[in-house]
């Protein structure tokens, strides 16, 4: 099968279906394949297509506008074939922007404890996923697309010596109030599970 035609969805079927069949289809499109990038890059792709041809979010006023990725900062690798440009401040703890379908994204967002806000800062900070009906009435949230009405982030957990480490985000936004619910917010926390056990970080 083309690696496309994994985003194509079945006619017909609600909504924990779809996601029992996103998961089940990124399973295949992962296999064998270790790298974060890459694993990040189909993910991102995948769910983000496969949102818009199911019908209860689609292309119109309830599309997904925004599917993607914030990493820690420490897993990007250094330049290997040039000299890195000196940093002059002390990188306080950050996201940074990884791969996404969609509009262009915040390059980074900050985590340390006194500058983490926004809804990525908290999900990431309190290890659990963040579901916003409106994310004008969010405290703290950061407009990257003043379209977007509704989110849902999800961490991304990596259990590293016996402890459980935030590595990053799983973050969606919709151009309708109240976009996602609990299902979508299962759907994803297996997802962000399935990325992070198919990657070497």
């Amino acid at each position: 099968m083309p690696h496309a035609d994994s985003a194509t969805i079945p006619a017909g079927i609600d909504k924990a279906a779809f996601w029992a069949h996103v998961h089940e289809q990124l399973s295949h499109l992962l296999d064998g394949q270790r790298n974060w990038v890459t694993n990040l890059a189909n993910a991102s792709s995948l769910v983000f297509n496969a949102l818009q041809a199911f019908p209860p979010f689609g292309t119109g006023e309830r599309m997904v506008n925004w599917c993607g990725f914030y990493l820690n900062s420490d897993l990007f690798p250094a330049p290997k074939l040039t000299a890195a440009k000196e940093i002059t401040d002390d990188q306080p703890a950050r996201l940074l922007l990884g791969p996404f379908c969609g509009k262009p994204a915040c390059q980074l967002i900050h985590v340390s404890p006194g500058r983490a806000r926004g809804v990525c800062a908290d999900a990431y900070c309190q290890k659990k996923t963040v579901l916003v009906q409106d994310v004008d009435a969010y405290p703290g949230h950061i407009a990257c697309d003043g379209e977007t009405k509704s989110e849902v982030v999800c961490p991304l957990l990596l259990t590293v010596d016996g402890e459980e480490r935030a590595i990053g985000v799983l973050d969606l936004d919709c151009l309708a109030l109240a976009g996602f619910d609990e299902q979508d917010q299962a759907g994803l926390e297996k997802i962000a599970r399935l990325v992070v056990d198919a990657c070497d970080w």
